[in-house]
């Protein structure tokens, strides 16, 4: 049987490897095994990332939906409350945009949760 050698499949494997690490820093974009490294670790940062930014996109909401609150006379945890009563189901994220940009409507829902106390 004809003996096969492995060099074009690593060669493969590296340059993706290299391919990815494009635009690093130093010897971390030239050398395969620093580079190997660095992705590694760039893929732990960006899979921890995707985790924080869910947690920091829920916490910009209820800080507005707070804001608009406060405006009409209401804390965010009895207009909450209030809207959980009124059976009322909107998410935070389009509760936020409501309270930033149509803040008549949302003065509506401040008033739907007022009636529920």
């Amino acid at each position: 049987m004809a003996r096969v050698k492995g060099a074009m499949m690593t060669r493969k494997r590296r340059n993706k490897v290299l391919k990815l690490a494009k635009g690093y820093w130093g010897a971390k974009s030239k050398h395969f095994k620093m580079a190997k490294e660095q992705v590694m670790k760039s893929g732990q940062y960006a899979y921890t990332g995707r985790r924080l930014k869910k947690r920091d996109f829920r916490q910009l909401w209820i800080t507005r939906i707070s804001a608009g609150c406060k405006l009409n006379g209401m804390n965010y945890s009895t207009f909450m409350n209030g809207l959980k009563k009124a059976n009322v189901q909107i998410d935070r994220k389009m509760l936020a945009e409501l309270a930033v940009n149509d803040k008549a409507a949302f003065a509506q829902l401040v008033e739907l949760a007022k009636a529920q106390k």
